[in-house]
């Protein structure tokens, strides 16, 4: 007995000193970090913004406060869209900074986003800054946003993709059919293709008739774009990408694609000499994360008594709150009401990035949108993504602005099951049987067969749905019923589409929309603050969260190309009920 309490006290001992030496040295990485973070950084004279594209790109970027901090920093973390604009925008007027090294070889950001950053730069060269990019390899992502540049360099061993673009589709029907998983699909439109992974190992002809469509579009955009800013006809970009014209980096310069094959000592030599300085002179350059650092935006500027919120809403969309990769129902509701009631506020931009998800959270933030829309006007902004459920969110406000490459629409329903009986009784050996008090109290089913009278039921109530979805987008974009319903189907566009079939009103980025919202609450520039909901986590919050990578990042990096699968399954775990999704997960490339 005396050994077991000796054996207790030196445990309860020992968790009191870890207590303590881990309170300690968390209050001394928190000095740490503090102090750290206390030293503004300062930009030197004559220097150069290094921004490296080469990370995934989200709408907004979470404040790290290991910054800095050995293995901590997370210098490779996601680009914040919002935060990027901000530098650059400063970095113009900026009389510290000459120009801009950029690295563009393989931006992990849908398309409405590069064309964000893109226009940015265009607008930074305003100045008569100088904008150089270097790169092995670059993709035609890469290289789209890199194509304004004055300089483009690439290696004498590395290449420039160009051969179109490809937008390749994932179905699971063989694998399901191995394991005897059966899909049961109630869906209303036959561009809602969402389910076609689970029912087919193809594209139906209406789905590649949508994908052709939009994929084209947003292929002719981008090649109109480096038509003029290479100087070039579109047709013979045409032709490059159908002969795979460009093989070797001379072929690119040959063709005016870029401006030099070099290495990056030569690279650097021509900075040098952009700059004015020796050769053997160090450059000056500073990074995206230290230059955003050194120039914090001034929440006091504009006037105080009027502001814009910006409420920005990224991800799936779900019930409850909002975590990251998922706009929460509750969350934007909240945020909605907030700026509503809010008198300071004068207008609101709803930012959305999301190919939708649950038809009922969706519908408890358009009512959310209606109520604001009855006192301030309400102006959505589109980003990569606002389709389905995200198009939801939107239909109320006053005008939707869109990127043209922005892909939308997917007005359409579906709701999906998967009944499971034969894969635990021939797999696993699990049987099931069960006892009702009524007919259908085992309504609805996942591991037996439903009756065809349950099944008219969930597609009785899908069909539901969809009279709600195209009556409310009638009401909200002022469109006769036949003229929503001949657009809808589920099918997808792109915002150029969008904009000519009445979908959205203009074509802009997110600056665009807050100038339309100030327009609309008759506010002039400068009159006014920018306000960004939800706010961003204060220190200790961002402290005790920091730890770990966001899991997406976390997936990329451990499983490569595999990642988008595993995403995929993981998302399967919140199809519940009726939902308003893009027909796939899509990665034009």
């Amino acid at each position: 007995m005396r050994q077991f309490f000796k054996y207790v006290l030196a445990t309860i001992v020992g968790l009191l000193l870890f207590s303590i030496v881990g309170f300690l040295l968390l209050i001394g990485i928190g000095s740490a970090i503090s102090s750290t973070a206390d030293r503004q950084t300062t930009v030197k004279e004559n220097s150069v913004l290094k921004l490296n594209l080469n990370s995934p790109i989200q709408e907004r970027s979470v404040d790290n406060p290991f910054n800095g901090f050995g293995p901590f920093d997370s210098s490779g973390d996601a680009i914040g869209l919002v935060e990027l604009k901000q530098a650059l925008k400063a970095a113009k007027e900026d009389d510290n900074i000459k120009g801009i090294y950029l690295q563009s070889e393989y931006p992990q950001g849908g398309w409405a986003s590069l064309e964000e950053v893109r226009n940015a730069l265009i607008d930074f060269k305003t100045s008569k800054k100088f904008v150089y990019a270097f790169g092995e390899n670059m993709t035609e992502k890469g290289y789209y946003v890199a194509s304004m540049a004055d300089k483009i360099y690439i290696t004498p061993t590395g290449g420039l993709e160009w051969n179109g673009l490809n937008a390749e589709l994932t179905f699971f029907k063989g694998t399901l059919d191995k394991l005897g998983v059966k899909p049961e699909i109630f869906r209303v439109g036959e561009f809602k293709s969402a389910i076609e992974p689970f029912v087919r190992d193809d594209m139906s002809e209406p789905n590649r008739l949508q994908v052709s469509s939009f994929l084209n579009s947003v292929n002719n955009h981008m090649l109109v774009k480096v038509a003029e800013s290479r100087k070039v006809r579109v047709d013979s970009l045409k032709q490059y990408a159908d002969n795979l014209r460009i093989e070797e980096p001379e072929d690119a310069l040959r063709t005016k694609l870029i401006t030099n094959v070099g290495y990056q000592d030569e690279f650097e030599s021509q900075i040098r000499k952009q700059l004015g300085i020796e050769e053997k002179k160090k450059i000056n350059y500073i990074s995206l994360g230290k230059y955003e650092d050194a120039n914090k935006p001034d929440a006091e500027l504009g006037n105080s008594r009027n502001r814009i919120a910006v409420i920005v809403a990224s991800g799936d969309i779900t019930d409850g709150e909002s975590s990251e990769g998922t706009i929460g129902s509750e969350t934007v509701v909240e945020e909605l009401r907030k700026a509503r009631l809010d008198e300071k506020v004068k207008a609101i931009v709803l930012r959305v990035n999301s190919g939708g998800g649950s038809g009922q959270a969706s519908d408890a933030m358009y009512r959310e949108v209606e109520l604001a829309r009855r006192v301030k006007p309400v102006i959505g902004s589109m980003s990569d993504y606002a389709a389905s459920g995200g198009y939801y969110m939107l239909m109320g406000c006053n005008r939707i602005v869109a990127e043209p490459n922005t892909i939308t629409g997917s007005i359409g329903v579906f709701s999906l099951l998967f009944n499971t009986e034969t894969f635990f009784k021939d797999k696993l050996g699990i049987t099931y049987d069960r006892v009702k008090t009524n007919t259908n109290a085992d309504f609805p089913a996942v591991t037996h067969e439903m009756t065809p009278f349950q099944k008219q039921v969930l597609q009785r109530g899908t069909d539901r749905f969809y009279k709600i979805f195209t009556t409310k987008v009638a009401n909200g974009r002022k469109l006769p019923i036949d003229s929503v319903k001949a657009i809808a189907g589920g099918r997808v566009w792109t915002g150029q589409q969008a904009k000519a079939i009445g979908l959205v009103d203009q074509l802009g980025g997110l600056d665009d929309a807050i100038k339309v919202a100030a327009q609309s609450a008759k506010l002039k520039e400068g009159d006014y603050r920018i306000r960004y909901q939800p706010r961003k986590k204060e220190f200790f919050e961002r402290l005790f969260s920091a730890f770990g990578d966001s899991e997406e990042a976390r997936l990329q990096t451990q499983l490569g190309e595999l990642a988008p699968y595993v995403k995929y399954l993981k998302k399967l775990r919140t199809m519940e009920g009726i939902q308003m999704r893009l027909p796939f997960d899509l990665d034009i490339r």
